[in-house]
């Protein structure tokens, strides 16, 4: 069993910064990719951004340029630093991370961005 715990949601104004880190504990247990997904209210839950093991990442198009994932392998630990942010990055931030057969899901941080 893996647990996921988030941190460094919160409120900014639009064009400010925020950092979300993502640490998974348990025993056992090598993790493939991890990942940041976001939902807003209405809308169905969509990838932000993802990392694999050696490092190589991925991200959606509207955070290109803005976000940057990053990942401490010794610490089983993901980070997202949030740049220029935009009403519109306004969700809930959700941590995944895949192993082998199982993925798991973090309990999600709010982000808000006034404008």
């Amino acid at each position: 069993q893996v647990q996921l715990v988030e941190s460094g949601g919160g409120l900014v104004q639009a064009g400010g910064s925020l950092r979300l880190s993502c640490a998974a504990s348990g025993s056992g247990f090598s993790i493939n990719v991890m990942g940041w997904y976001r939902q807003a209210p209405g809308t169905q839950r969509e990838l932000v951004a993802s990392i694999t093991r050696g490092g190589t990442s991925a991200y959606a198009d509207s955070v290109k340029g803005r976000f940057t994932i990053s990942r401490d392998n010794s610490k089983n630990t993901v980070y997202l630093q949030m740049n220029s942010l935009k009403p519109e990055d306004t969700a809930v931030y959700y941590c995944k991370v895949v192993l082998t057969l199982r993925q798991y899901w973090g309990q999600g941080t709010q982000v808000t961005v006034s404008s």
